[in-house]
C-alpha cells in the first residue's frame, strides 16, 4: 500500500500524525489477511508501535503487510513501514508492527478457521518461525505470568 503524506495527515510541526500512521497499518494489514482468508479478517491485537524518526509532509509512505502465520482462527501480520523522500531520494524504515487478526465468519460473526500458510523462502520461514515465538509470548503475558 502506498500513501502520501498531505496536510490533513500532519500535526503543526509537519510531521505525520501517529494515529494516522497507525491506521494505514492497520488498513494494510487487514487487506493482507482478509485476502489470505478470502473473508473478512478483524483486527484482535497490535504489538508495541514505536515512531523512531518523523516522517513529513510531502513524504511518501510504502507499507508492506504480509501474514507471517496462520494459527486455529488468528493470524500473525507483519508491516514493515518505509518512508521515502521524493526531493532527496533517500527511502528509510520507519516502523515494523505485528498485529493479530481473526478470520471472522459473516453470519454468525464467531471465529473460523484460517487457512494455513506455507511458506516457501528463507524469509519466509524466518518470519514463520518467530511468528510462533512472538505468539508463545503474547499467550505467556495475557496469562498473567509475564516476566522481566
Amino acid at each position: 500500500m502506498v500513501e502520501l503524506v498531505l496536510p490533513n495527515d500532519t500535526n503543526m510541526l509537519g510531521n505525520l500524525l501517529g494515529g494516522k500512521l497507525m491506521h494505514w497499518i492497520d488498513i494494510a494489514a487487514a487487506l493482507a489477511a482478509s485476502r489470505h482468508c478470502n473473508n473478512v479478517a478483524v483486527t484482535a491485537a497490535v504489538d508495541n508501535l514505536q515512531f523512531h524518526k518523523p516522517i513529513k509532509l510531502g513524504d511518501i509512505i510504502r507499507l508492506k503487510a504480509s501474514v507471517n502465520r496462520a494459527f486455529k482462527t488468528s493470524m500473525e501480520v507483519g508491516v514493515k513501514v518505509e518512508v521515502e523522500n521524493i526531493k532527496f531520494g533517500e527511502v528509510f524504515h520507519s516502523n515494523s508492527a505485528y498485529l493479530t487478526f481473526v478470520n471472522v465468519d459473516r453470519e454468525t460473526n464467531r471465529p473460523i478457521p484460517v487457512p494455513e500458510v506455507i511458506p516457501e523462502s528463507d524469509e519466509e520461514k524466518r518470519r514463520f518461525d518467530e511468528a510462533l515465538k512472538r505468539r508463545n509470548q503474547r499467550v505467556h503475558e495475557k496469562s498473567g505470568f509475564i516476566q522481566h
